[in-house]
């Protein structure tokens, strides 16, 4: 074994060790709630994200749909074009 296997594999240790007392000094006896924790938080965060594209994509749309009306000039709303059967 090579002396750089080694060091790495102690630094690997040392942080897996850091972790682990970390976690126990924050979540103590509840390891298995602090998994399920975290996973309620990343479903939650997906759900924000995916709202905000949602919310994103009804905007874009809106403000597409209003600038593509205001470009055209026969636009409902706007006006009737001089030759169609309503301006009779």
């Amino acid at each position: 074994m090579s002396a750089q296997d080694y060091d790495s594999q102690l630094l690997e240790s040392v942080s897996v060790r850091r972790r682990r007392l970390r976690d126990a000094l924050l979540f103590g006896a509840q390891r298995q709630r602090r998994a399920v924790d975290e996973r309620v938080g990343k479903v939650i965060a997906g759900m924000v994200i995916a709202a905000v594209l949602c919310a994103g994509c009804v905007g874009w749309s809106f403000v597409s749909n209003r600038l593509m009306g205001q470009n055209s000039p026969y636009s409902p709303g706007v006006s009737t074009p001089p030759n169609s059967p309503t301006s009779r």
